[in-house]
């Protein structure tokens, strides 16, 4: 197998952690806003930040913060790409979101219970748990029924997007991880770049083993 080359698209000063988190592995990265370069790459990570822009999922702005159009629609071209590419794609927090918004669903702009969710000056812990009957996906394969994550936010998948399955949840039912049904993109509602010593490094290794789909 090849040595994979991430690509993350975000802006440099706020992807360190996703960077670190990759040099902790080994592996190669760029961090860029340029689609073509992006697209030399064999992996994709959509990385955590504000929230996405209202109109992109046909509601007003009832509550969404520090919206950044310019990247959100980047991050939905390079998204498009990379799919149609059937190469692995992970996305971390508004990462999960931007790819259930590109495959037509929406987003709750602010959840009822983002008191025990969203960032206080520090990231919030809780259990997520394995969704439904298939043991094949990768959250049970890394982490069995249940972990403990960071949570760092308060928008959260409110219609699921096409082609996606829940594959964990928390306990108040909030959607913490997806994964498409056919092609090799996975997103989770934490941020494992963050807890790379409980459990986040499971997780991104899992992702940049994943391989593209000929």
């Amino acid at each position: 197998m090849p040595s994979p080359l991430v690509a993350i698209v975000g802006r440099s000063k706020d992807t360190h952690n996703y960077e670190n988190a990759l040099q902790t592995l080994g592996v190669s990265f760029i961090t860029t806003l340029d689609m073509q370069e992006a697209a030399q790459a064999t992996h994709l990570l959509l990385p955590g930040g504000g929230d996405i822009t209202p109109a992109f999922f046909g509601q007003q702005n009832h509550g969404s913060r520090n919206i950044d159009t310019e990247l959100d629609i980047l991050q939905i071209q390079t998204l498009s790409l990379f799919m149609e590419q059937k190469k692995p794609v992970l996305g971390i927090c508004k990462g999960l979101q931007i790819i259930n918004v590109h495959q037509g669903g929406t987003i709750n702009q602010h959840i009822d219970t983002a008191n025990t969710h969203e960032w206080k000056g520090h990231d919030q812990q809780h259990h997520v748990y394995h969704n439904g009957l298939n043991r094949q996906n990768f959250f049970f394969q890394l982490y069995g029924t249940s972990t403990l994550v960071n949570s760092a936010h308060h928008q959260a998948i409110d219609l699921l997007g096409r082609d996606l399955a829940v594959v964990c949840r928390a306990g108040d039912n909030i959607v913490e991880g997806i994964m498409h049904t056919t092609l090799p993109v996975i997103a989770v509602q934490w941020h494992p770049e963050r807890i790379m010593d409980d459990g986040g490094e499971r997780l991104i290794h899992y992702f940049t083993r994943s391989v593209s789909i000929w």
